[in-house]
């Protein structure tokens, strides 16, 4: 019997090639390994997709890199909805299902947190992005569906482009829900900045900047990370975001930009399977270890 099961996803499970992005991945897949092998536990690796592995014989499974879940979600949320009864997910089931689709945005909003104004689009709906934009005084937006990763079917577009972009909206309106927010400038000169929270403990923090040219600030798309040192602000706003929570997760990132006057918004709250840049602090998969731990 495992203690734990990290997952990632079939692509990263033993790969035969290797380059920078797989090689980082590995790396912190081995780092929470190590930790979680110090702290007393038993643990596996294996992909959620892995028709083979028997989810009974682990007490708990830990989500990681499972990066391929929103081009496959009725599968794996089928997937989902088998092992919850089989084993202890971390996060909880309860956290992932509601975390899953970024609606959960204006729970956290109506739990007074200051969050990138977000307008939730239902799928069949018939609404233009001109009348959404008259109705919420948006210039610049930004669309991007409900469920979705890694700046998947992510767009930005400018006010005077909008009618250009109609169809496609439409087009995306009638699969799923989408969201339309405004776009913030300062992300294409300040970035955005990844805070790390175990177990409602700040451990460290990332910036990441997008490429010349570019609004997606992920290394997809060609960005950068550096460290970051938040302010007390910063890190209070995120443990308050934690907090706001149904249910405190054994670990979280929040990403939070910036408006003209500095003013701290969440742009995203990920509780499910956030890069959480273990190599960038030394401490940090150790105090996830610690949190998982504290959960069996």
């Amino acid at each position: 019997m495992y203690d734990v099961t990290i997952l990632t996803c079939e692509a990263y499970y033993k790969p035969h090639e290797l380059n920078s992005y797989i090689s980082n991945i590995l790396l912190e897949e081995q780092l929470i390994k190590e930790s979680l092998e110090s702290n007393g536990l038993k643990v596996d690796v294996t992909y959620w997709s892995n028709k083979s592995y028997d989810w009974t014989s682990t007490k708990s499974a830990v989500f990681r890199t499972v990066w391929d879940y929103f081009e496959n979600f009725e599968k794996f949320y089928s997937w989902l909805n088998k092992i919850k009864d089989q084993t202890k997910l971390i996060n909880s089931y309860e956290l992932v299902n509601w975390n899953i689709n970024k609606k959960y945005l204006l729970d956290l909003e109506s739990n007074g947190i200051n969050i990138v104004p977000t307008r939730l689009i239902k799928k069949g709906s018939t609404q233009t992005l001109k009348s959404i934009c008259s109705i919420e005084n948006y210039g610049d937006i930004v669309i991007k569906p409900a469920i979705s990763a890694a700046a998947y079917q992510t767009y930005k577009i400018t006010s005077n482009e909008v009618n250009n972009y109609e169809d496609l909206f439409s087009d995306l309106t009638q699969e799923k829900d989408m969201l339309v927010q405004p776009f913030f400038e300062q992300i294409t000169s300040l970035g955005e900045a990844s805070l790390m929270i175990f177990d409602g403990n700040f451990s460290h923090a990332i910036l990441k900047r997008a490429k010349e040219g570019d609004f997606r600030v992920q290394d997809d798309f060609g960005g950068t990370v550096e460290c970051y040192i938040p302010t007390e602000k910063e890190i209070s706003f995120a443990l308050d975001v934690i907090s706001a929570c149904k249910t405190k997760p054994s670990y979280g990132r929040v990403d939070i930009v910036w408006d003209k006057s500095k003013e701290v918004y969440l742009s995203e709250l990920e509780l499910f399977e956030p890069e959480l840049w273990f190599r960038e602090n030394s401490k940090s998969a150790g105090m996830l270890a610690e949190a998982v731990k504290k959960v069996l």
